[in-house]
This record gives C-alpha cells, structure tokens and sequence, in this order.
C-alpha cells in the first residue's frame, strides 16, 4: 500500500463518485477503479456498499477514511518541515490576529528578533481559522490566535487567558462603576461587536460568552475591526467589549471598566504543527514566558 492509494481511496469517498474522483485526480476512471479493487483486496475487507448512489462506505470504509486522512496530513506535514529544516536561510513566519499587536505580542516578536539575530522573522495578519490552514499548508509556522479551534494535525497550547473589559464613553453612567459591570447589565445596551469578517472570530466568542450566561443581547451591531468599535464608542454610539490590552488604545472620553462575570477572558492560544519540536520553536516559547514573567503574568507553562 502506497501513499498514492489512500490519496485515490479518500478522493473517491470526499466525492461519493468514481468519475468525479478520476476528473479531481485528472486519471482515468476504470484505473481508478482498479486501484481501490485492488485495495479492498489487500484489505481483505469492502470499503464501500455495492450499489449505492452516491457512493457510502462501509463501517470499515469510515474507519479507513478517517485513518487514511490523518496518515496523509502527517505525511505533507513531515514534506514541509524536513524542506524548512533543509533551508540555507533560516526563516519563522508567525500568524497572528491584529488586537494581539496591543497586547504583549510586539514585545514578544521582539525578544525573541534579539535573541535569535540570524533569524529571518516574518509575521503575517491573519484570523486564527485561516492560521490552522495555513500552518498545514506549511505557509507559516506558529500563530497566535484567540479561539479553541481543534485541527488532529494542530496542537494548541494555551499560553494564558485575557480578562474581558467594556468600554464606555466617559458620560455613560458604567464609567461611575469602579469595582465593574456583569454582562446581565449590558445586555439592553447598544453594543458594537468585532470583526464582521472570517467566522469564527472575536465577535463570535462574545455572542457565545452572552449565550453561556443565558443572555440575548437585543441591539447588536458588527463592525469590520476593534479600531472602528472603539471609534464608534468614544463617539457615544454605543458600548463595545474588548480584551484588556485594548486599553492601550486612547482616544478622548473613552473609559475602560472590568467585566465581572466567570470566564468573561479571551483565552490566548499559540498553534503549531502537532510534530514541530524544532530548537527554534522552543525558543519562541522561552520568550513568550520571560515577557509573561517581566510583566507579572500568571500561567502554565507548557512541556514543548
């Protein structure tokens, strides 16, 4: 059994086709059709019922599918690192979503572009969904992102969780909240929500931080990024919840308050291929822990 096989062998399941899986692979059908014969023969087992249309697998099908699968995505992810390990110029190229630029990110980069002199750094913008494609397709090397997307070919470690806050204009009557406010009484104001762009994204973590609370927001309004909410919010437009690190954003009458509800945190995750254990991939993560701890930050450190 040869890569080639399970390559023939999941085209045909993703398409429940012989004829569009052959145009896909740009083969012809009949080998097509012998290759998986062949294969349900060295199996000893069906993978797929005869006669049905379009084409189901059999339980052992399903089974060999979801294996086939994950053995393909190891074996692209081992082609990209072993071509990055044998590149003359050494290069990381991080993804990360833009709010994390007001946070400890820049500070992080730049550690680690100190420490690491001889190391080609590019960073690339880009939503946390578009970084897991991207790390499989070996266009970038770790991101940073803010949600719990789950990849068997990613792993995700949490470097730590970002308190939540609501951002007000100076004359709103939240601004005289010292201690801070609950989402409950936030619930009936105008709330500006972002990005409007790439689902799943920030906008859809604090819908699910509304709904886990058994709260309806009634005036929800997106907005294309946390610059236009935070604008539109300094004007008296509205409120808008945002990542603590945004309060490094000053405009005038804008006042920032505590969100005061459990797990009202933007969790922070770092995404790597699942066998990345590389020298310089370690060394990304010391630096991560070395600004945590000039900051005061608390967190559990990850065994890389």
């Amino acid at each position: 059994m040869e890569l080639r096989h399970l390559r023939y062998y999941v085209a045909v399941v993703e398409e429940q086709s012989f004829t569009k899986a052959a145009e896909k692979l740009f083969i012809a059908q009949p080998p097509l059709s012998r290759q998986i014969q062949n294969l349900e023969a060295e199996l000893g087992t069906q993978l797929f019922e005869r006669g049905s249309r379009p084409l189901k697998t059999t339980e052992a099908g399903q089974f060999f599918y979801q294996h086939a699968v994950k053995l393909l995505s190891n074996a692209e992810e081992i082609k990209t690192m072993t071509q990055r390990v044998g590149m003359v110029e050494k290069t990381i190229t991080m993804g990360f979503v833009g709010s994390l630029l007001y946070g400890l990110l820049p500070k992080i980069v730049y550690l680690f572009r100190q420490q690491h002199p001889n190391l080609k750094i590019e960073l690339i913008e880009m939503s946390t969904k578009e970084q897991i494609q991207s790390l499989k397709e070996g266009r970038i090397d770790v991101g940073f992102g803010r949600l719990r997307i789950s990849d068997p070919a990613i792993r995700r470690v949490l470097l730590r969780e970002e308190p939540l806050m609501v951002a007000v204009h100076s004359s709103h009557p939240f601004a005289l909240q010292t201690v801070g406010v609950y989402l409950a009484d936030i619930v009936e104001e105008n709330l500006f929500i972002y990005p409007s762009q790439a689902k799943p994204n920030f906008s859809t973590q604090v819908r699910g931080l509304f709904s886990e609370h058994g709260l309806d927001p009634k005036n929800l309004k997106e907005v294309r990024e946390i610059q236009l909410a935070l604008g539109l919010t300094a004007a008296g437009e509205g409120i808008c919840v945002v990542p603590r690190s945004a309060k490094t954003i000053q405009l005038p009458h804008l006042h920032f308050i505590p969100l005061l509800d459990d797990a009202a945190v933007s969790p922070i995750f770092l995404a790597l291929r699942s066998m990345d254990e590389s020298e310089d991939i370690r060394s990304l993560f010391d630096c991560i822990y070395q600004v945590y701890d000039l900051e005061a930050i608390k967190y559990d450190r990850a065994v890389i």
